[in-house]
């Protein structure tokens, strides 16, 4: 039983600016501060514009006089799945015909806020006996600051109740509506297939739309039963696949606008550049040439199509100059070192991992990884136009509201009179959280008076990307009796990305953290029993924005963890499947898909020229396990098989999460074997995909996924199969070859 979902009144005011202080609240939340928010006016009616012949019965739902049945997504579509998922979970409870259910991107309100970040901050921050006003406090946190964003795989365990809350409150108003008619008790009624039904007695719901969504609805709500659900677990058609497969999708680039311009850009070396000298002369007599603006950090080509405005901007010959030093890979690894040497502050600590570590036998590695980009298939692009006081967005975003109040800051401008339209997102991987492309196109069509379409080049798309962060790691661990682990100590050197990422949104200079950042930690506490265990983040400082990447810090963590973990399991002379599953034990889930993996792959250990490898991971909700067979031809490492077991609790759509995870294991290969992103004098050296050595279709292993039935709440699956590959790789490798390989990318000495 659930309680009404609306919580009434006006459009809340949506112009603050995201900053650090307001999202990483400090470790003193104080009773005082949640009663404070309790007495702030708020109101946040639904702002669904309805079309003729359509009714808005909540925030999350529409349904026309036609039966369609139009449900509000208030995450992005960047392939996930998203728009097929959580329309499911809603029409399931609404009792629809699958056939009739349509979708669109939900509009800039504080009620579809995404409150389980802050959550899991406050969680982490907060005592247990704190857990309801925590909660709480999160989702008035994420409100006031209309946080709606997609990422840290939340979209299912953030909005399925909100969904079947919706759904199921539809479903009563249509009941009522039709009891009204048939003079009988609502509840008598149920709904099936697009109809409210009783006995043989049946009516369409869009005979029933706008009677219906004139009421209000029962408090509290009755959801279905397990057993009533028709939908949930099944792999529905999915919704946005008829429109990617003829082409007539909407992504960035696609939006076409009377009298519009076209724009390719170039950014400055890292350093902060500012453009110095350029041949205007060179670009403007280029055929297609109309414009070139400049701003601080770099500069515009703007042409009648974009293939113009790009040729005008390689004929500009643009030349920057810093105001600091340029990074490259040699002051990045010192930066690394640096911070290592200068020792971390302290995230999590049980026990006295000093004392268990001191003295003979503790067990020592080091580990790296470098910096990588996100290169979706689609670039950066954005769309701006001005008019009648107002300024008109087009953009792949994965923050609708987070976009507008960095564009409004940009240009000057009350968000109020700024309007998004979010577009299809053709590959987010925590780039599109980004907001430059938005406030660069708005810069360019202000300063022209025109309609802009800024693209960015594939160059420029790898060049500035915000890298996942480069990391260094030193682990130490001591065994105990019965090959058991009796401390265990990770100090891990890394940028804090969570602050610069905020830091960019509110439009302040990159500054550094006041702590160690989760962000930056996520996934390095490992899940195995410890006995005296100390995780501690190293902040460096290395001259390069970074930014979130598929499963952020997870991503190098558990190759830290599960690396490690190996080689302590070789010091106790155990094999690795039975030295993590005896510290395993209270883990079940985890310890499960283990066990799972290594049964279906076959689990040997591997022989000579043939290696197998194991790691696990957990993270957003969700448990998976990793088998990786390798073999090695000549100095080339080749993965033959992957073998993966995920239990991500109840299942929404199989077959999406089955793409998920093997989407995710593509990039844990990339993570594992692609080239690092290298820098010369604070420029990136690669220009395309062949520069960033992703596995090719005929590199790609056999890949075996097995999906673990479950009733408990869902986890998330768009990231959890991609931090465990590259550990997996790792550890097959040393089993085929008797290198321990510590840095990413895997090379075989002599390679």
């Amino acid at each position: 039983m659930h309680a009404r979902i609306d919580r009434g009144g006006g459009p809340g005011k949506a112009g603050h600016g995201i900053t650090r202080r307001r999202l990483l609240i400090g470790g003193g939340v104080a009773t005082g501060l949640v009663v404070g928010w309790a007495v702030w006016p708020r109101s946040y009616a639904p702002n669904l514009a309805a079309a003729p012949g359509e009714h808005v019965f909540n925030h999350y739902l529409k349904i026309g006089t036609d039966g369609r049945v139009v449900v509000a997504v208030p995450q992005a579509e960047m392939g996930q799945g998203v728009y097929t998922a959580l329309p499911q979970i809603l029409a399931d409870e609404l009792g629809a015909d699958w056939r009739t259910i349509g979708v669109e991107p939900a509009p800039i309100n504080p009620v579809y806020a995404n409150s389980l970040p802050v959550e899991e901050e406050l969680a982490r921050r907060l005592p247990s006996w704190l857990d309801g006003p925590g909660q709480w406090a999160a989702r008035e946190i994420a409100m006031r600051m209309n946080l709606t964003m997609t990422g840290g795989s939340s979209s299912i365990r953030m909005f399925e109740s909100r969904m079947r809350e919706a759904g199921a409150a539809a479903r009563a108003l249509l009941c009522m509506a039709a009891a009204e008619r048939w003079k009988i008790d609502w509840k008598a009624c149920d709904t099936e297939g697009g109809f409210v039904v009783r006995g043989g007695d049946r009516l369409r719901f869009g005979e029933l739309a706008e009677a219906a969504a004139r009421l209000d609805p029962p408090d509290p709500l009755e959801l279905r039963a397990p057993a009533e659900r028709k939908l949930v677990g099944q792999s529905v058609p999915r919704i946005d696949l008829p429109a990617k497969v003829d082409g007539s999708a909407g992504f960035g680039a696609d939006i076409r606008l009377p009298g519009l311009v076209y724009a390719s850009i170039a950014h400055g070396p890292y350093g902060g550049a500012r453009p110095v000298k350029m041949t205007t002369a060179d670009a403007e007599a280029t055929p297609g040439v109309m414009a070139v603006v400049t701003n601080p950090g770099w500069v515009a080509v703007v042409g009648t199509n974009w293939w113009a405005a790009d040729r005008g901007l390689q004929a500009l010959a643009v030349e920057f100059e810093t105001a600091g030093p340029r990074p490259d890979d040699g002051s990045i690894g010192r930066a690394l070192t640096a911070a290592l040497d200068g020792g971390g502050k302290r995230f999590t600590e049980r026990g006295d991992p000093e004392a268990a570590l001191s003295g003979q036998g503790v067990i020592n590695a080091g580990y790296s990884v470098p910096m990588i980009a996100q290169a979706p298939m689609e670039t950066l692009t954005a769309t701006a136009r001005f008019g009648d006081g107002r300024l008109e967005i087009w953009v792949p975003t994965q923050s609708a509201p987070m976009t507008r109040a960095a564009v409004a800051a940009a240009i000057g401008w009350d968000a109020e009179q700024v309007t998004i339209y979010p577009t299809l997102v053709g590959g987010g991987f925590g780039r599109k959280g980004e907001v430059d492309a938005a406030v660069e196109a708005a810069i360019i069509a202000q300063k022209l008076n025109k309609p802009v379409q800024l693209v960015w080049s594939r160059r420029e798309d790898i060049q500035h990307s915000r890298f996942r962060p480069p990391a260094m790691a030193r682990m130490k661990a001591r065994l105990g009796p019965g090959g058991s682990i009796a401390a265990w100590s990770a100090t891990i050197a890394a940028p804090s990305t969570a602050a610069q990422i905020l830091d960019r949104m509110s439009g302040k200079p990159a500054k550094t953290s006041h702590g160690p950042e989760h962000a930056a930690l996520e996934g390095a506490v490992p899940p195995y029993a410890i006995t005296a265990l100390a995780v501690e983040h190293a902040e460096a400082v290395i001259g390069v924005p970074v930014g979130a990447w598929r499963s952020v810090a997870n991503s190098y963590t558990a190759f830290f963890t599960e690396s490690f973990i190996d080689e302590v399991a070789l010091v106790a002379g155990l094999d690795p499947l039975s030295f993590r599953m005896q510290a395993l034990a209270r883990q079940p889930r985890l310890a499960r898909c283990l066990q799972m993996a290594a049964s279906i792959g076959g689990w040997q250990g591997g022989e000579s020229g043939v290696g197998q490898g194991l790691a696990v991971h957990s993270c957003f909700g969700s448990h998976v396990a990793i088998l990786a067979e390798t073999r090695i031809d000549g100095q080339q490492i080749r993965v033959s098989s992957i073998t993966a077991v995920a239990d991500f609790g109840r299942m929404i759509h199989p077959d999406i999460v089955r793409q998920q995870i093997e989407g995710s294991i593509y990039w844990g290969l990339s993570n594992a074997l692609g080239d690092a992103i290298a820098l010369k004098g604070g420029v990136v050296t690669a220009q395309n995909f062949d520069g960033l050595g992703f596995p090719s279709l005929t590199d790609m292993p056999e890949i075996r996924v097995e999906l673990i039935p479950s009733n408990l709440p869902p986890g998330g699956a768009g990231e959890i199969a991609v931090p465990p590959v590259a550990p997996a790789v790792a550890n097959a490798i040393f089993a085929a070859t008797g290198q321990r390989l510590r840095h990413l990318p895997l090379r075989l000495a002599g390679a």
